[in-house]
């Protein structure tokens, strides 16, 4: 469905509870959106994403909706020295096999557009960074590649460090100009409320 804020939509919006999420919630209910919220605690419903009969379960019981926000997915932070096969593996699964499962399942549940997460390591790299890169990357090609088969559109958004995440994080990414969450935010309205398939929305 691609009416814009003319019209509303019941948007699924996996991974609410983090900064992100909570911008991504904020500014979907401003624009009248329903929007039923998803993670493992603290929301509608409960989900684990790295587990694909969990996925089955949140969407038997949601049901149909619109569209899909995920800013869900977590990778592991260690000198390239220091990582594990397990390290890589959770990794992949945490960030890039956990989205494409929920565009993989949710293509019988969603009429318009997923929304996926990755970010700027996907083009920018940093010491300790190398899974995160190699997560995002994936996403970034998946979004582009599954643009061309969906019936639906697939896009991506790829921020920089938030300037309200510079006090945890700020010393990673030195140097890095940090952007207002709700710019990243504004990002998933443009996803799913245009247009536009296989895009990768750059952030900062």
């Amino acid at each position: 469905m691609d009416c814009g804020q003319a019209c509303a939509m019941r948007i699924l919006l996996v991974g609410a509870s983090g900064i992100l999420g909570q911008s991504v919630l904020k500014v979907l209910r401003e624009r009248s959106h329903e929007v039923v919220t998803a993670s493992r605690k603290d929301s509608d419903v409960s989900v684990d994403i790295t587990d694909p009969e969990s996925i089955r379960a949140m969407y038997e019981q949601v049901g149909r909706v619109d569209a899909v926000a995920s800013a869900a997915g977590s990778v592991p932070w260690l000198p390239f020295g220091e990582l594990r096969h397990q390290d890589v593996l959770d990794g992949v699964v945490g960030k890039v096999i956990s989205q494409v499962e929920l565009v993989r399942q949710g293509a019988a549940h969603v009429t318009g557009s997923f929304t996926l997460i990755t970010g700027v390591l996907a083009r920018d790299f940093l010491r300790t960074g190398t899974v995160a890169s190699l997560a995002n990357g994936a996403i970034e090609s998946f979004v582009r590649a599954a643009a061309i088969e969906l019936t639906q559109r697939v896009n991506a958004v790829s921020p920089t460090i938030f300037t309200e995440s510079v006090d945890a994080y700020g010393d990673l990414f030195a140097g890095f100009e940090p952007v207002p969450v709700r710019q990243a935010a504004n990002a998933y309205v443009r996803s799913i409320e245009g247009h536009q398939t296989g895009q990768v929305y750059e952030i900062g």
